[in-house]
């Protein structure tokens, strides 16, 4: 909601929607429950398990962009999108047996919360050039804002006890501006210049800092063995080699 209120402005209070077909405009509001659904199944991972597992399933939505943007543009599967990302597998499965079982649970959950994001990602890439960034972001914003909404009353008896408190609601200004409005039309621009998969490798940032921080803040290591951290950067150098990869291929190509 708060998101949603922030990009107002930036629309001209939904004067700039009018400009819009009303088809693309139910197309962003479903692309922002794809997103909603990516949300709540991001911190469903986070509560059943940790933060650090939930970042290192992120690691994946490489793997999953590498098949779903081909099949969304109709082109050729590039095969070293697809060897990057069938390479994430082991990793993964190094991860999956390190942690403890009682785990599991919010590791495949935040696993379907790494394919919705690369749905999402795959689909905005698809329809970006039919909107301005604010429009996208606000449809999509506010589409999952609804989504999320209605599904709140079928799994919480009292609203009133999930209601913020106090200093809650700085915290959730600072997410819903920076982390969130801000994040999501940088993100939209982005995809302007580049491919879905390439702006998807930036989310494997994530589980680097985040980490970091969940050690720092969370004290999570103290759940996670030596295994977890080894299969993660592992993980990272192989997502990480994609680019240097394929500039050297793309060069190659481009002298013969």
């Amino acid at each position: 909601m708060i998101t949603s209120l922030s990009l107002l402005f930036f629309i001209g209070f939904g004067r700039k929607l009018l400009a819009i077909d009303k088809k693309k405009i139910l197309t962003y509001m479903g692309i922002g429950v794809i997103v909603g659904m990516h949300w709540i199944c991001f911190y469903s991972s986070v509560k059943m398990a940790n933060a650090s597992i939930a970042l290192i399933t992120m690691a994946t939505t490489s793997l999953f962009t590498a098949i779903i943007e081909p099949l969304l543009f109709r082109r050729k599967f590039d095969t070293l999108e697809i060897v990057i990302g069938l390479m994430v597998i082991p990793c993964m499965i190094l991860i999956a047996n390190s942690i403890d079982l009682s785990l599991i649970q919010g590791f495949i959950i935040g696993l379907l919360s790494a394919f919705l994001a690369s749905l999402f990602a795959s689909l905005n890439k698809k329809y970006v050039d039919d909107a301005t960034p604010y429009a996208i972001s606000f449809l999509e914003m506010f589409g999952a804002f609804i989504f999320i909404s209605i599904c709140l009353p079928f799994v919480i008896n009292n609203i009133e006890s999930i209601m913020p408190i106090s200093t809650d609601w700085i915290y959730l200004i600072i997410l819903a501006l920076l982390c969130t409005t801000l994040a999501f039309v940088l993100s939209m621009m982005a995809l302007k210049h580049v491919s879905a998969f390439d702006s998807n490798l930036v989310i494997n940032l994530e589980p680097i800092y985040g980490i970091a921080l969940a050690v720092i803040i969370l004290n999570e290591h103290e759940q996670l063995s030596s295994l977890f951290y080894l299969g993660g950067i592992l993980l990272m150098l192989i997502v990480f080699s994609h680019p240097i990869i394929a500039k050297k291929i793309n060069a190659r190509k481009a002298i013969s």
